[in-house]
């Protein structure tokens, strides 16, 4: 899955270009999928969805194992639900997906406004160069 020197992506009109990846989150229970980016981000723990896909994906949000949680928003509520998230294949590239997190409990949070890579169950596994200055990053499996 090593992904070279990939772009940092504004994902809105006149966002920040930020190190983001291609995804789709799947519900495996229903099959309902959506596809969207997700942040590689190094300060989150955990990987972490807006609470606004839960619908999208076939989830009853407040069914979900409920935890309080602190972001940098302050203390909020999460609801986890089992959910798959692909990391798609890089630059329109065909075939298979680059990784997959498999079917685990992803919390889903109010106010969030954009998908959580986070350390736990994805960046704990790969090799993360950010070069700020050119906007790329890199991923790679550890050799050995």
């Amino acid at each position: 899955m090593p992904i070279s020197e990939y772009p940092f992506q504004a994902i809105h009109p006149g966002s920040r270009p930020r190190p983001m990846l291609p995804i789709r989150i799947i519900n495996p229970h229903t099959g309902s999928s959506m596809q969207s980016w997700g942040l590689v981000d190094t300060g989150a723990d955990d990987c972490a969805i807006p609470a606004s896909y839960a619908a999208i994906l076939g989830h009853a949000l407040t069914a979900g194992a409920v935890k309080q949680i602190t972001t940098g928003n302050g203390a909020t509520n999460s609801y986890a639900h089992t959910t798959r998230i692909e990391i798609m294949p890089i630059g329109g590239a065909s075939g298979h997906v680059a990784y997959v997190i498999p079917d685990a409990p992803v919390d889903f949070l109010p106010n969030l406004g954009v998908i959580l890579l986070g350390t736990n169950k994805f960046l704990s596994k790969f090799i993360l160069t950010i070069d700020y200055p050119r906007k790329v990053f890199s991923i790679k499996t550890p050799k050995g």
